[in-house]
C-alpha cells in the first residue's frame, strides 16, 4: 500500500506502540468515504452491509492466503476469542504452551469455564518442541501464542505445524493477535487463529477476526453449544448469510474491505518485515546500554521488538523519545520498568522507523 500524501491536516505523534498502533494513513479517506456514502447510518441486515461483509472477508482470505474452508468471523477483540473457543471447542479441558503475560491470560480465562485445563510454561528464550513436552492424552485444544506481546517473542510455523502432526486428534488453537497481517502464517498447521485489527492489520481498535478450519466447525457440532449468543454455531450460521451474531463494528468491517483491497499479497508483506525486523535488531547490537530481552534469535519476534535496558535509561529513552514527537511503547509485566516494546507493523513507514532511529542513535 502506498504512502498518502498531501493529507488537510497535522498527523499526531508517530505510535510505535504494539497495539493500538499507527494505522494507515489511507484511513482518512476512508472514513471520509464512509460518511458521504452513508455507510456510518446503514442497518446491519440490510444488503448493503452484507455486500460490505462479504468483500471484507473475501479480500481477507485472498491477501493472508487462507485455506479453502477456513471460516473468518468477526468478534469484538482477540480477547473475546478465548470465551468462544472454550465454550464451543472444548469440552473439558485444554492445555496451553506459554511464556508469557497474553498466554497466561489465556489459560486463566480458559479455566473459569473449563477448571480442568493447563499448560506449560517455557522459558523466554526456549524454542518449543513437541519432543520436550508431554501433552495430556485428555486434553482437546493445544492453545500457543504464535507472538507474545508481552516478551517479543514468536513461535515459528514449522513448530506449529510439527504439534499438529504429534497430536493429529487434538485441535490446535493460535493467538495471533501481533502477526496477523505482518507475517506469512501457515494457517494449514492450526484449526483455530485469531487477532484483533489494531496491529498488523492496521485499524484502529474494536475489531477481532476469527479464523477456524472445517475440522473445528465439525468439533462444534460435536459438543453442540447454543447455549451463548456468541456460540460459535449461531455465529457460524448467521455468517453464511454475511451477517454477524451482533450489532458489528460496520466502520471498522468496511475499513477493513477497503485495506484489504488495497494491501499487498501477506508473502510481499511478510519479507518486508522480517528485513526490517533484522533492520532493528541489527541496530541495537551497535550499542551497549540496551539489548533485546530475548537473547535466543531463532524466538526473537518479527513483528514486536521488545528491548531491556536498567530502570533509568529506559525512563529516559522514553522521554527523550515523547520529545521527539515519537510514542515507543512501555514495557509489559514483570519487564515493565526496564524494557520498551516497538511495533514493526506495515502501517509504519520507512521513514517513520529512519526517524525513531535517529532519535535512538542520539541517547544511546
Amino acid at each position: 500500500m502506498q504512502a498518502e500524501q498531501h493529507l488537510p491536516f497535522e498527523l499526531p505523534p508517530v505510535t510505535f506502540y504494539p497495539g493500538p498502533s499507527k494505522v494507515y494513513l489511507q484511513l482518512s479517506r476512508y472514513m471520509q468515504d464512509a460518511f458521504t456514502q452513508g455507510i456510518l447510518s446503514i442497518n446491519h441486515r440490510s444488503a448493503t452491509f452484507m455486500e460490505i461483509c462479504r468483500k471484507a472477508i473475501e479480500h481477507t482470505q485472498a491477501k493472508l492466503n487462507l485455506p479453502d474452508g477456513y471460516k473468518v468471523l468477526f468478534v469484538s477483540s482477540a480477547t473475546e476469542s478465548w470465551e468462544i473457543i472454550a465454550q464451543s471447542l472444548i469440552g473439558r479441558k485444554s492445555f496451553h504452551l506459554y511464556n508469557g503475560a497474553f498466554g497466561q491470560k489465556w489459560m486463566e480465562y480458559t479455566q473459569k469455564i473449563h477448571p480442568a485445563s493447563n499448560g506449560f510454561q517455557f522459558d523466554v528464550n526456549q524454542a518449543l518442541s513437541p519432543d520436550d513436552i508431554q501433552v495430556p492424552a485428555d486434553a482437546e485444544c493445544i492453545a500457543l501464542t504464535q507472538n507474545e506481546t508481552s516478551n517479543g517473542t514468536q513461535v515459528s510455523n514449522a513448530i506449529i505445524t510439527q504439534f499438529k502432526q504429534k497430536y493429529p486428534h487434538m485441535l490446535v488453537a493460535v493467538d495471533a493477535t501481533s502477526s496477523l497481517g505482518g507475517i506469512k502464517l501457515d494457517f494449514i498447521a492450526a484449526d483455530i487463529w485469531f487477532a484483533s485489527v489494531q496491529k498488523c492489520l492496521g485499524l484502529p481498535a474494536g475489531l477481532g477476526l476469527l479464523i477456524v478450519s472445517p475440522r473445528a466447525m465439525e468439533r462444534a457440532r460435536e459438543i453442540g453449544d447454543n447455549t451463548y449468543y456468541n456460540s460459535l454455531l449461531f455465529m457460524a450460521e448467521n455468517i453464511e448469510k454475511y451477517q454477524t451474531h451482533y450489532t458489528p463494528n460496520v466502520l471498522n468491517i468496511y475499513l477493513l474491505m477497503r485495506v484489504m483491497e488495497e494491501v499487498e499479497d501477506i508473502s510481499i508483506i511478510d519479507k518486508r518485515t522480517r528485513q526490517q525486523a533484522h533492520a532493528w535488531y541489527h541496530f541495537f547490537e551497535k550499542y551497549t546500554s540496551v539489548s533485546p530481552i530475548v537473547t535466543n534469535t531463532a524466538v526473537r519476534s518479527d513483528t514486536v521488538i521488545a528491548i531491556g535496558a536498567d530502570k533509568q535509561q529506559i525512563a529516559f529513552i522514553k522521554e527523550r523519545t515523547k520529545q521527539a514527537g515519537i510514542i515507543i511503547g512501555n514495557g509489559y509485566g514483570s519487564w515493565k520498568e526496564t524494557s520498551f516494546r516497538i511495533a514493526n507493523f506495515p502501517a509504519i513507514s520507512l521513514q517513520e522507523i529512519q526517524d525513531l532511529q535517529h532519535c535512538l542513535a542520539g541517547v544511546l
